[in-house]
């Protein structure tokens, strides 16, 4: 269990695509339908009273710089963004003068929970490496809630994550999106509405792990080991939608989702040629790539993917760390951002770089300016916030402060791209989570009670 160390807050915690539905075939409506009643999420907001951010430098997460400007949180929810707000009675007002606001930040590859940290043997649980095809795991049935690197990337201003398997399998399974809110179980944190997210990944960890294991040990026995499952996954769609659908299959099941598109389809693929060659196959198959990530040679084609919608959640600067990651650039980022249409996302992949995401697309700007190209903070930070939300399915409900979507605010202390930069304050749906300066609103984990260390408050 973890907990923020306010009785308040805890007691609330507990209380608490592609195609249309009509369009979709039946088996598909019952598929989604079995899948949104098993393992139900019980996030419930945190009850707080209004709260009103006057005089900020706002970066609204939709390309939008407003100076001397207001952010207005009613009901958990955005309630207006603009100059000389009124608050409602009983506000809480906080001074934003020298200090910016953004939305929530959005990791959107992420092992906390499955891969703790730190980490223990015992708790690694990230990777089902029994066959190369385990699509029917969950991650969150491996998220350990007392993970302490949530309340480390709470501190870097992390409101929103999406949990996935690690990238040992062809399908490494379902992956899950959650709020960042200390809790008792993972269904507590589970973001309201997210869809699944499905992970797959192409290259050299499948064949490396399962070369030795009866296979795929070949990049073209990768794509053969695909196009099977997606075959069986085809056959399985059209018998539950038949008079005799037999037997529920989990594997099948979350496989027949992502073609449906109730289920985004998340791909591990560093190479360019392999990113070429997956759409493709989403084209054989008839389903849609949601995101690549890590795509170290993104930048090779990037009209392609803002041509096909594909989003690339990407490193700043990570490469050469093995073979199909020796052909990374500094400038991958600012050049799948720059196609007409792009959308470039900062992911993390790290339970240290989650705790300052915003330092990673720091970087993306440096190394841009380098080669000439200008990216403004008011642009840049939708690589954490809009896009990011986008290739998650939740941009209707976060990722920019419109009013009306979840009140997921953090206020920096500077310039949020600076090297300096600290989130000083972070609301959940409204709810002040973390305060830098106040110990009452830092999360700790139970496991680190009694362990004399202090708080995870604090990026450092």
């Amino acid at each position: 269990m973890s907990r923020l160390l306010s009785a308040a807050l805890a007691a609330a915690l507990l209380g608490g695509c592609a195609t249309t539905a009509s369009e979709r075939p039946a088996a598909a409506t019952a598929s989604a339908a079995a899948a949104s009643v098993a393992y139900p999420g019980t996030y419930r907001p945190i009850a707080a009273a209004p709260v009103l951010i006057a005089g900020a430098t706002v970066l609204t997460g939709d390309g939008q710089r407003l100076e001397d400007s207001d952010v207005l949180l009613q009901d958990g929810r955005i309630a207006a963004v603009g100059r000389n707000l009124d608050a409602p009675a009983g506000a809480q007002r906080v001074d934003g003068r020298g200090k910016w606001v953004t939305p929530g930040i959005i990791d959107v590859h992420s092992h906390l929970g499955v891969y703790p940290s730190p980490g223990a043997r015992a708790h690694s649980d990230g990777n089902e490496m029994t066959a190369p095809n385990t699509a029917q795991v969950w991650a969150e049935h491996s998220v350990w809630p007392q993970d302490p690197g949530f309340g480390a990337a709470l501190a870097g201003g992390i409101t929103s994550l999406q949990i996935l398997p690690g990238s040992a399998n062809l399908v490494g399974g379902r992956g899950v999106t959650l709020k960042n809110i200390a809790a008792t179980t993972v269904q507590d944190m589970k973001f309201p509405g997210a869809p699944y997210g499905l992970k797959m990944a192409c290259g050299e960890n499948p064949k490396r792990v399962y070369g030795q294991k009866g296979g795929p040990a070949t990049r073209m026995g990768n794509v053969a080991g695909y196009r099977q499952a997606l075959i069986d996954a085809a056959e399985y769609r059209s018998k539950q939608a038949g008079d005799s659908p037999g037997k529920r299959d989990l594997k099948l099941e979350t496989l027949a989702g992502a073609m449906d598109g109730d289920i985004l389809v998340h791909i591990h693929c560093y190479r360019a040629d392999e990113m070429a060659q997956m759409l493709d196959l989403a084209n054989e198959f008839d389903f849609r790539i949601t995101a690549f990530h890590h795509g170290v040679e993104a930048y090779k084609i990037a009209d392609r993917l803002a041509a096909d919608g594909v989003c690339g959640a990407l490193w700043a600067d990570w490469w050469g760390f093995k073979m199909e990651a020796f052909d990374g650039i500094q400038e991958n980022i600012a050049i799948v951002d720059r196609a007409p249409g792009g959308c470039a996302i900062v992911h993390s992949d790290s339970d240290e770089g989650i705790q300052r995401l915003n330092q990673e697309a720091a970087k993306v700007i440096a190394n841009a300016r380098r080669v000439g190209i200008d990216i403004a903070p008011e642009h840049a930070i939708r690589w954490l916030t809009e896009n990011a939300a986008k290739s998650l399915g939740v941009l209707e409900q976060t990722g920019t402060l419109t009013p009306g979507k979840m009140g997921d605010v953090v206020l920096w202390n500077g310039n949020p791209f600076s090297v300096y930069a600290l989130a000083e304050q972070v609301w959940i749906d409204g709810a002040h989570v973390f305060d830098r300066f106040d110990p009452a609103r830092q999360p700790v984990s139970d496991f680190m009670l009694g362990q004399g260390a202090a708080a995870t408050g604090g990026a450092r």
